[in-house]
């Protein structure tokens, strides 16, 4: 599954435990980040990203992959004071509009892991 990651500054140390705890689950995957995110899970778990841009250009990248059914699963640990993120609903809008499962804060996204383990979330690679 291509798996891909997000976070806001103040979620980036929680994004990184996240992904310390369940590193033996993505290590079978394909997993995508936006850069500062991505390079922080690298530097702490060793897991291979595929790195996009910074920002809110990575967050239109994702759309994009997202906008064209490229992505499996997104965990994307905002900030839910932050207002002013337009990239969010056009992320959410393509995750909708593809069945895509989405987490925007730490238990939606250990319930989505906890999933893909489980193989709950094979019914996407039946679609390719």
């Amino acid at each position: 599954m291509n798996i891909a990651f997000m976070a806001h500054d103040n979620k980036k140390e929680l994004m990184t435990s996240f992904c310390i705890a369940y590193k033996l689950i993505f290590q079978g995957h394909h997993l995508i980040a936006t850069r500062s995110t991505g390079v922080l899970i690298n530097k702490a778990t060793n897991l291979n990203i595929n790195l996009l841009a910074y920002g809110s250009l990575g967050a239109q990248q994702l759309a994009a992959r997202i906008a064209c059914d490229e992505i499996d699963l997104l965990i994307y640990l905002r900030d839910a004071n932050n207002e002013n993120d337009t990239s969010d609903f056009l992320l959410f809008k393509h995750c909708d509009a593809n069945n895509i499962p989405f987490a925007t804060n730490i238990a939606t996204a250990e319930v989505l892991i906890k999933g893909l383990e489980r193989e709950d979330l094979a019914w996407r690679e039946l679609l390719r």
